[in-house]
């Protein structure tokens, strides 16, 4: 699998993924950074996330399960780079994710705010540069 910068021609399979109109996803390419994993050409997955003040923000994550756990790698890795926290919110629904986020080190931080009637736990690794 291997994970590369997402462009605009990838808004139309991202939208696939999310069930979103193409131009909202061809806009959050533009707004955050975006990386995609793909195998063989074939998009499995996306991360977006973005950086403010002392943490990175994963905004969005979407795929398979081994997609996902690769794709969390990439602003976990900026975010240790920059001595940076990473935090991210999680559906009450999807114990895939929940899972993934948990593997990787992150720590179940309670609840999070509700979208659109949907509860969410929030997620915090505290990033440590590698030395």
């Amino acid at each position: 699998m291997d994970v590369r910068d997402a462009v605009e021609a990838d808004a139309e399979r991202l939208a696939e993924l999310t069930d979103t109109p193409t131009d909202v996803m061809r806009n959050l390419v533009h707004d955050r950074t975006v990386r995609v994993a793909e195998d063989e050409g074939d998009v499995l997955g996306f991360v977006s996330f973005d950086a403010r003040r002392n943490t990175v923000h994963v905004t969005q994550i979407e795929g398979t399960v081994g997609a996902e756990e690769r794709l969390l790698e990439e602003p976990c890795r900026f975010a240790r780079n920059e001595g940076m926290i990473v935090e991210m919110l999680v559906t009450g629904e999807d114990e895939d994710l929940q899972g993934v986020a948990e593997a990787a080190g992150f720590e179940n931080r309670g609840t999070g705010p509700v979208f659109d009637g949907t509860p969410t736990i929030r997620y915090r690794l505290e990033a440590r540069p590698t030395t």
